[in-house]
């Protein structure tokens, strides 16, 4: 049985992990703290059993545990995970792990030093489509990968708790760490790196499309020079609907999803599978979440290493994409 705790109680703590949390027999939440303290009802309500803590220090003082899963946002993310690993806990993470590459490489660094695993919540990987997906790519359905399309429509950012009359963190830099890309561009890179491994380059374009008041990009353009083809990466917050698509060229054929459907093309015909939701169906995907947390558990009972690499190449990718902007959109290396 693993003992875990949240640090950060908001809405994806309490309508996606807890809910995923509960339904795993070899794991129990303990206890919980927030920088709001108005969010200890909600904890107490949701969990009854539980304890609550006004600090993070009190918090890990005065509980036996054997991981931390961190809901706050993304940039008090590499501070919470350095504290987490020198009380010798296992650290699960939301996206985006750390705001800035070089917290990346710290968090990896002191992850390896404590032999604790920091796994991040990359849930998209475990949606029914996405789950498609990775089994085609990995059965050779579609051959060697010539080009990757993924399109994010969005018509604002997601809600996020805030104290009263608070605004959403997300349009705040100092602590979202950027718009958009750093917000569903995390998303795309994951998913996309896991399909067919790092890009060799990266060019990007950050805009304000629509929300101009805001001091971060509300759209993004992300090019990708894969290994075997190029990946274009489209994401916004200034769109009139919300969707997303994905296709995929292969040599023997092609991978579309639009709505809930995945789409196989190759020269036998076409195959066609219902894997609902909808990629832009809700938020907070608790039954993705088990996926995720069963994972998690399992490198963490095993002492395996979790998906950490994954997402210090996403902050990388993150870290040349803004790079890429400031210069004009320019193409850099994956080494620079």
């Amino acid at each position: 049985m693993l003992r875990g705790a949240f640090i950060g109680f908001g809405n994806v703590a309490a309508k996606g992990h807890l809910p995923g949390w509960q339904s795993c027999d070899d794991v129990r939440i303990v206890a919980a703290t927030d920088a709001l303290p108005t969010r200890r009802d909600a904890f107490i309500e949701a969990c009854p059993d539980g304890r609550w803590y006004d600090s993070v220090e009190d918090l890990l003082s005065g509980e036996t545990l054997d991981f931390v899963d961190i809901c706050t946002p993304p940039s008090s993310h590499a501070a919470l995970i350095k504290q987490a690993l020198e009380a010798d806990l296992h650290v699960l993470c939301e996206k985006p792990l750390v705001t800035r590459r070089a917290d990346a490489q710290l968090v990896a660094a002191a992850a390896a030093r404590a032999g604790r695993v920091v796994h991040a919540v990359h849930n998209w990987l475990k949606a029914p489509i996405c789950l498609k997906i990775s089994a085609l790519i990995a059965e050779g359905a579609i051959g060697r990968t010539r080009s990757i399309r993924w399109r994010t429509l969005r018509t604002q950012p997601a809600v996020a708790v805030a104290p009263d009359g608070g605004k959403n963190w997300r349009v705040d830099p100092a602590i979202a760490g950027g718009g958009i890309l750093l917000d569903h561009g995390w998303h795309a890179l994951y998913c996309i790196t896991h399909w067919v491994g790092a890009p060799r380059g990266v060019a990007a374009m950050l805009e304000k499309r629509h929300f101009h008041e805001w001091p971060l990009e509300d759209t993004a353009t992300v090019t990708l020079d894969l290994m075997s083809g190029t990946g274009e990466i489209y994401l916004t917050w200034a769109a009139e609907e919300r969707a997303n698509t994905i296709g995929i060229e292969g040599e023997h054929g092609q991978i579309n999803i639009a709505s809930d459907r995945v789409v196989l093309k190759t020269g036998s015909g076409e195959q066609q599978w219902s894997c609902p939701p909808a990629l832009s169906e809700g938020s907070h995907h608790q039954d993705w979440f088990v996926g995720v947390a069963e994972d998690f558990r399992i490198a963490a009972a095993a002492g395996g290493k979790g998906n950490l690499e994954e997402a210090v190449l996403c902050a990388q990718l993150i870290d040349l994409a803004q790079r890429s902007n400031a210069a004009g959109g320019v193409r850099l290396a994956i080494g620079d």
